[in-house]
């Protein structure tokens, strides 16, 4: 040990002592990106605002993009920090910035400029790349065909990529982008003819189609093509090696399934006439009966877009609608269900929506403590259509096919045995016509994703009245003056 008394006669062995000290403490490693993450116990991701990706309803954060961010967040064992991008520049821009998030889950596509920005995990979802179009007008079918048509999409996107790319061949072919806007503006735009065409990935346009029942797809611009997760550049690559192994696993044990099924497994139901017939809808009928809908929802704990959407589903929002089997009213209920749930009247719009809430909230209760969310919710939609009884015979089919009975990807995919003499007679309860009620679930989570959406915080207000989609006011007329 050196004493201060030689430090004081000496000082170049003071100096050198130092630098000793510095050269020891230089070669100390920095920890990696994976490191700082667990150390700080905080995950910060950045990601867009849409349907597709990520935003807040009255029940928290979701959308595809969180949910499965959240997962890899969770499976590190650290909190999940969210923040928003204004438009892709400003992604790429934040994600390269010191101390600034570390991963990127928007969407991406990892294109050739991309790959110069920042680096790509595995693949997670295929989409394709799609001209978009508006319903009575020249259809192109080509490049070539979208000469001298107004066309518009995202700046900074794959797609403005690759129409420059494409201009490299076809010079006349011009376009404009912008970061004033996102994919439901662009849709919003065709919609209403403000502009010829845009580019949009076959996802984000099967979560806003019915928006816009005015959109068509004109033609595929390209092979599909996989998104990915981004990661800053460099030379650091333990956080992108944890979310490929993640993103491995997730694929191998059906969460990367579940999740797509969640999301995109129903939304194509509609059709256009379907898309175009609920938005006329939204408008002109949902406000005559939105009270009774949201106080039914604060009485039975369910969240009262959930029951507007059975509701539309069951009668598309008639209160007098009687089927060929007699069941009756806005909500459809059998009478001896009605008689159960204290409905004295089933055309009476408000008496049928607190029945069927009532009745709902009945089954979800009942069912095993087993079934987990979300799919506790669809197997619940599936009794209040087909049974209890007929559910439990497709639970038990799928049980005995090796599939997990308190899954609803794999139940679903029993029920429309119940129809099949081969299956049906293996039953306890017999026949069904299980294809309606997946037919039925699929509609209904549609409908309830976009109530979910046109009713969210961030579209509240002028958005929406801009939209068209969805008028608040109540309608305060009495249930026999009402109209279709």
């Amino acid at each position: 040990m050196l004493r201060p008394t030689v430090f004081r006669k000496h000082p170049l062995c003071w100096l050198l002592s130092l630098g000793i000290l510095l050269l020891f403490s230089g070669c100390v490693d920095e920890p990696s990106s994976l490191e700082r993450v667990q150390k700080e116990g905080v995950l910060r991701v950045v990601t867009r605002n849409s349907p597709a990706t990520y935003f807040q309803d009255r029940n928290g954060e979701t959308g595809f993009e969180y949910e499965l961010v959240k997962r890899f967040a969770d499976d590190l064992g650290v909190e999940l920090k969210i923040e928003t991008a204004d438009n892709l520049d400003d992604l790429f821009a934040r994600l390269d910035q010191p101390g600034g998030p570390e991963l990127a889950a928007a969407g991406l596509v990892a294109s050739p400029q991309r790959q110069q920005q920042a680096r790509f995990s595995a693949p997670y979802l295929e989409v394709t790349p799609q001209v978009i179009h508006r319903n009575g007008q020249r259809r192109p079918t080509s490049p070539e065909g979208m000469v001298g048509q107004r066309i518009l999409v995202l700046k900074g996107s794959s797609h403005a990529e690759m129409l420059r790319e494409v201009q490299t061949r076809l010079p006349e072919l011009k376009f404009e982008e912008s970061d004033a806007v996102e994919v439901v503006d662009l849709l919003r735009m065709v919609d209403e003819g403000q502009i010829d065409l845009t580019l949009v990935d076959s996802n984000e346009l099967a979560m806003n189609q019915v928006y816009f029942p005015n959109v068509r797809v004109a033609f595929d611009f390209g092979d599909a093509r996989s998104l990915r997760w981004a990661v800053p550049s460099g030379e650091d690559t333990s956080l992108l090696e944890a979310v490929d192994e993640f993103l491995g696993r997730a694929e191998k044990n059906g969460t990367l399934q579940r999740l797509k099924e969640r999301y995109y497994g129903h939304v194509d139901v509609l059709g256009y006439v379907g898309a175009y017939t609920f938005a006329r809808h939204l408008q002109q009928r949902l406000p005559r009966y939105e009270r009774h809908f949201r106080e039914a929802g604060r009485q039975t704990g369910i969240d009262w877009r959930l029951l507007a959407a059975m509701g539309y589903q069951e009668s598309l929002w008639q209160p007098e609608a009687t089927s060929k089997t007699g069941v009756r009213g806005l909500m459809m209920l059998t009478q001896d269900t009605a008689q159960a749930m204290g409905v004295s009247n089933r055309l009476d719009p408000r008496q049928s929506i607190f029945g069927g809430g009532k009745y709902f909230a009945m089954i979800k209760d009942g069912l095993s403590g087993d079934i987990e969310e979300p799919d506790r919710t669809w197997f619940a939609l599936a009794a209040y259509n087909i049974g209890i009884a007929h559910l439990s015979d497709a639970r038990k089919l799928a049980e005995a096919e090796g599939l997990n009975p308190n899954k609803w990807l794999d139940v679903s995919k029993m029920l429309p045995r119940l129809a099949q003499k081969q299956w049906y007679r293996k039953t306890r309860y017999g026949y069904a016509r299980g294809g309606e009620t997946v037919h039925f679930v699929r509609n209904v989570r549609r409908y309830y994703d976009i109530l979910t959406w046109v009713t969210q915080p961030q579209l509240e207000g002028g958005q929406i009245a801009e939209s068209g989609l969805h008028l608040p006011a109540i309608d305060k007329r009495k249930p026999a003056e009402e109209k279709n």
